[in-house]
């Protein structure tokens, strides 16, 4: 390894001392053979002076570059000593997203005066102010400011690979022809520059999957927030009669035995019904159609004759998914606030509809009384009605609604709408 850098480092030299010597030996034989031929002059010691003098600036130059290329990538070769530097660069994005990252990042580089882009065509062609790293003192010193205010120059091309990649070939070199290669260095400017942009983009592509990632992480908190947010606002509409009913069924065993019976068994059916669910396991409106009517056959045995039920539900929309204690919800309102205030009670109607025609999209499940309606005697706190809408908002976002209107000639009529989706079919909407 040391062999190759050596004999890399030693054939820098030597070509680019081979390039001035030549160029010196041209001169003096050209002026010899033209002009001093003519007259009566004798270079004497100041051939060989100039010629050392050459070596000698050629050297500085050379070793005051490789210097600088060392202290710039740490090791030397034939491809970090280049002024010409090509680097192929991968990016994980698609073509239009790589352009744009390539330009910025040439745009921020230190010195970039004139970037020409071209989306199109996925191409950045810029003009890079060449500093001189030793600044202009010592330009000055050895006579180089001319070559120290020339500029570098980047071309970068974006290659499409697939939908997913983009491959940019960057190519940074001096704003002059190749054969100024053998005369001049560039003292690692172009290196600097294409190491530069290199960085850049490895810098933003770790910033792009950071930022990923913290989407991802926001995302899941933001999944268990809502279900946290969910499983909250179902305690809040657990049934509140509990107690109420277990009451009444101790009262009945020792009046009418066989109402007690059907009343726990009533009681039974509701709370298996109302068990904690996972994700993977959701609700259907067939299991929320009977808690609901459960929950009504209790408060039959209770009210007796003051209330009825109507339920036309089709049997094809009972496998559909549907969110669980929201139809438990309207039907207790109903209840509470519609035809228990009301002296002669009333009936109860739980309809249930595909929406959309012949290509339905939704089911639209409403429960209906002709109780007290809005007066102010029937009218609740609201606490309901406003989880309803919000566990809706949080399941479905704008998937899914909430109407609630006056019934006919009395009462209340509320639907809920929500996605048609069968279950099993993992929220998939039906055909």
């Amino acid at each position: 390894m040391r062999k190759h850098i050596m004999f890399a480092s030693l054939f820098h030299v030597f070509r680019l001392l081979l390039a001035w010597l030549a160029v010196y030996l041209a001169l003096v034989i050209t002026l010899n053979e033209t002009w001093l031929g003519r007259v009566d002059f004798d270079f004497g010691p100041l051939g060989p002076l100039l010629g050392f003098a050459l070596c000698g600036w050629v050297l500085l130059e050379v070793f005051s570059h490789m210097r600088r290329v060392r202290l710039v990538t740490g090791h030397l070769d034939a491809s970090t000593l280049s002024n010409r530097q090509r680097r192929q660069i991968e990016i994980p994005l698609e073509a239009g997203e790589a352009f744009d990252m390539i330009d910025a990042a040439i745009r921020e580089l230190p010195g970039a005066t004139v970037v020409d882009s071209a989306r199109d065509s996925l191409q950045v062609r810029a003009k890079v102010a060449r500093i001189d790293p030793y600044g202009k003192e010592a330009s000055q010193l050895w006579g180089l400011e001319a070559f120290g205010n020339r500029r570098n120059q980047i071309l970068a091309t974006v290659t499409p690979n697939g939908d997913v990649a983009g491959s940019v070939t960057l190519i940074c070199e001096p704003e002059a022809p190749a054969w100024t290669d053998w005369f001049l260095v560039d003292h690692g400017t172009n290196l600097e520059n294409a190491e530069a942009v290199v960085r850049a983009i490895a810098r933003r592509i770790a910033e792009r999957r950071r930022a990923e990632a913290n989407q991802v992480r926001e995302s899941v908190t933001e999944k268990e927030l809502t279900v946290a947010r969910l499983n909250l606002l179902h305690a809040q509409v657990e049934p509140h009669f509990l107690y109420n009913t277990l009451a009444s069924a101790q009262v009945l065993t020792r009046s009418d035995p066989a109402r007690a019976d059907a009343m726990l068994g009533n009681l039974i059916q509701y709370l298996r019904h109302s068990l904690p669910r996972t994700e993977d396991a959701p609700s259907t409106l067939g299991e929320e159609l009977e808690r609901a009517r459960a929950y009504l056959d209790i408060l039959a045995i209770r009210m007796g004759p003051r209330l009825a039920l109507q339920v036309d539900v089709p049997d094809e929309l009972r496998r559909l998914v549907f969110p669980p204690m929201m139809l438990q919800t309207l039907v207790e309102n109903a209840i509470k606030h519609g035809l228990e205030p009301k002296p002669g009670g009333g009936t109860v109607w739980i309809l249930a509809r595909a929406v959309g025609g012949e290509h339905a999209q939704a089911v639209a499940v409403t429960v209906a009384d002709d109780g007290r309606g809005f007066s102010s005697e029937g009218a609740g706190t609201g606490i309901g009605l406003r989880n309803v809408r919000e566990r809706l908002r949080l399941a479905y976002g704008t998937g899914a609604s909430f109407a609630i209107v006056a019934n006919f000639p009395s009462g209340v009529a509320a639907t809920i709408t929500v996605p048609l989706a069968l279950q099993g079919t993992g929220g998939r909407h039906a055909a």
